[in-house]
């Protein structure tokens, strides 16, 4: 079995043999999936194309005219020691060979070996390059402690260093051929770390979002592969999958955790082998795409109890990002309860508004089972009902004691003493403006009501409500 691989590295292949030398380019650019080929047949020029970077790979002939295999791999060893090196050799010489691996060569490969046996060695090293270089990334990236493409992650709202430090371990591997796997809990932002990894990959096509839970074999089948004209009752047109449509891009798999056993053998296919079968059709495709994928599911424990293959999860789990839940990073609430505010306020048409101080307390102190999500819903239904300048906290109560994290008697306090969990005791100028805001809530915006409520005159809540308006208080 094999796995298609698109490193981001150039591989060169050098042979004096020119009918061999396109073999062999074909062999890996075929059935081995493998991009980034550059072909020589003049031994002198390996040197200066080395010189100019971007080599990771190196296939190259023992015999050749003018510089030997051996004369070459000694240069290459001394002058690019980051280069891997297979040699290719007509004849299976054991001194031969045994000299070349002391020079440094990472396989000694017989030109007659089955093509399957080439394709694994180079598979082997390409894996071994780019463990190195992200190892290399990674080290240079967390020492400097920067972000090279900050805007990846614009649309991922945080200060916290744990999500810095995940962003930094996006950048290294991003470019890696190997799957990502994204795991956290529902709400935590797995699309967006998806899409930001997308954003840095070396790609240039689509994200294509699938999400496989609950899917049938065949439906599941259809909606990767696709089918041909005819494959089934109803199929009146070929139909492209989901793996062609996404094409030099990323395919996105969410709720991997839910896949049936069935699909996930014919995922583990797709990874293993680089090629797939759309319905009724006997002729292979190519896997051009970058794998993602995610699930809330803790996929070692599914593994372990028999609901998920082992060797799929150790393919997928190459590279794997953990998002902490928000409980974890309470640091980030200021920040994106002020980004809420103003998408909500955008959304509905309205100023964005101050909140009491204690809203952030009240926060702090939930555990968020919803994560990013129940906040932003939690938001979006207070300024869905907001109709004055300071932002009331009833929701935000009634959506926690939905949850059972807020006892019946505080929720009822709160609606008799809005101050009820206040840290600290409000300026009057502060509590007059909630007691306005609270009327007003109460009695839906009616003015003669909430004056009867507050105990003052209309004219008087008139001219309040104008000044809390104009910002200026009293």
């Amino acid at each position: 079995m094999s796995e298609a691989l698109y490193p981001a590295f150039g591989v060169l292949l050098v042979d004096d043999e020119a009918p061999w030398l396109r073999s062999l380019r074909m062999t890996l650019e075929g059935p081995g999936a493998i991009s980034n080929i550059t072909a020589l047949t003049d031994s002198r020029q390996v040197m200066g194309v080395l010189d100019q970077g971007n080599i990771g790979l190196v296939l190259l002939d023992l015999t050749m005219p003018y510089l030997s295999g051996q004369e070459l791999l000694a240069r290459i060893a001394e002058e690019h020691p980051e280069v891997t090196v297979l040699i290719l050799s007509g004849l299976n010489q054991i001194e031969t060979a045994v000299s070349c691996m002391r020079l440094g060569a990472f396989d000694y490969l017989v030109k007659t070996d089955e093509e399957d046996r080439i394709l694994d060695s180079v598979r082997r090293a390409i894996r071994m390059q780019e463990l190195q270089l992200e190892n290399k990334e990674m080290r240079r990236r967390f020492l400097n402690d920067r972000l090279e493409c900050p805007e990846a992650f614009a649309p991922l709202v945080t200060n916290n260093k744990a999500m810095r430090s995940i962003f930094q371990y996006i950048e290294a591997v991003a470019k890696s051929t190997q799957p990502i796997l994204v795991t956290g809990e529902s709400g935590v932002g797995k699309e967006l770390i998806a899409r930001a990894i997308h954003t840095l990959s070396r790609g240039d096509g689509p994200l294509v979002p699938v999400n496989v839970a609950g899917l049938e074999d065949n439906v599941f089948t259809d909606t990767l592969f696709g089918h041909k004209k005819g494959a089934f009752t109803g199929a009146d047109e070929s139909r492209s999958g989901m793996v062609e449509q996404a094409a030099e891009g990323t395919l996105f798999l969410d709720e991997i955790g839910d896949l049936s056993l069935p699909c996930q053998v014919k995922l583990l296919r797709l990874l293993q082998e680089g090629e797939y079968y759309p319905l009724g059709s006997d002729q292979p495709k190519q896997l051009r795409a970058r794998i993602v994928v995610a699930t809330h599911h803790d996929l070692s424990r599914k593994k372990d109890a028999g609901g998920f293959r082992k060797d799929l999860y150790f393919r997928l789990r190459a590279h794997h990002v953990h998002i902490p839940p928000l409980r974890e990073r309470k640091d980030d609430i200021p920040l994106l309860l002020d980004h809420f505010l103003r998408e909500s306020a955008e959304v509905f048409g309205k100023k964005v508004p101050s909140y009491p101080k204690e809203l952030l307390t009240l926060l702090a102190n939930y555990s968020f089972p919803g994560n990013l999500r129940e906040l932003r819903s939690m938001v979006y239904d207070a300024m869905s009902v907001h109709s004055s300048r300071m932002l009331s906290m009833n929701s935000f109560r009634q959506a926690m004691e939905v949850q059972g994290e807020v006892p019946a008697e505080q929720a009822s306090a709160g609606e008799q003493n809005v101050f009820y969990s206040c840290p600290d005791i409000p300026t009057l100028s502060a509590a007059v403006e909630q007691l306005v805001a609270e009327a007003m809530r109460r009695s839906d915006n009616n003015q003669s009501m909430a004056s009867r409520m507050l105990g003052i005159s209309q004219p008087a809540l008139s001219k309040r409500l104008k000044l809390q308006r104009d910002g200026k208080g009293e």
